[in-house]
């Protein structure tokens, strides 16, 4: 179990790490190739965009590190829920925007992956 923990703490910093690098290399190591992100727009239209979209979006603007943004990313909770599924509860920032994540990861092939993230966001001035 502790092994787990690591090793989905691990996985989680290189998610984290590749979001403030624009790092879709990392990214794509991380995120499961049939996975998807998932948010409710302000509208209450939910909106799911496949994982391959969203690597698209980050490859094409600046990321928070060349922008010059203040990192604030926190691990908030890892609940391991069995030995192939545990949830991660992260925040963090690309100011003005405020995020909030919950990352599905499964084991697969011995191997922790996100195969869904489920965010909000919050824009604050």
């Amino acid at each position: 179990m502790y092994n787990d923990l690591k090793a989905i703490e691990a996985a989680t910093w290189t998610y984290l790490n590749g979001l403030y690098e624009g790092d879709v290399d990392k990214l794509s190591h991380v995120f499961h190739p049939t996975s998807a992100l998932t948010s409710a727009q302000e509208d209450g239209a939910i909106k799911i965009l496949p994982r391959d979209q969203w690597l698209e979006g980050v490859r094409s603007r600046p990321s928070p590190k060349a922008a010059g943004l203040a990192r604030g990313d926190h691990i908030l909770t890892i609940d391991l829920v069995g030995p192939t599924l545990a949830l991660v509860k992260v925040k963090c920032q690309m100011p003005p925007r405020y995020f909030t994540d919950l990352l599905s990861f499964l084991k697969v092939d011995s191997k922790w992956q996100v195969v869904q993230k489920v965010f909000m966001t919050e824009v604050r001035e």
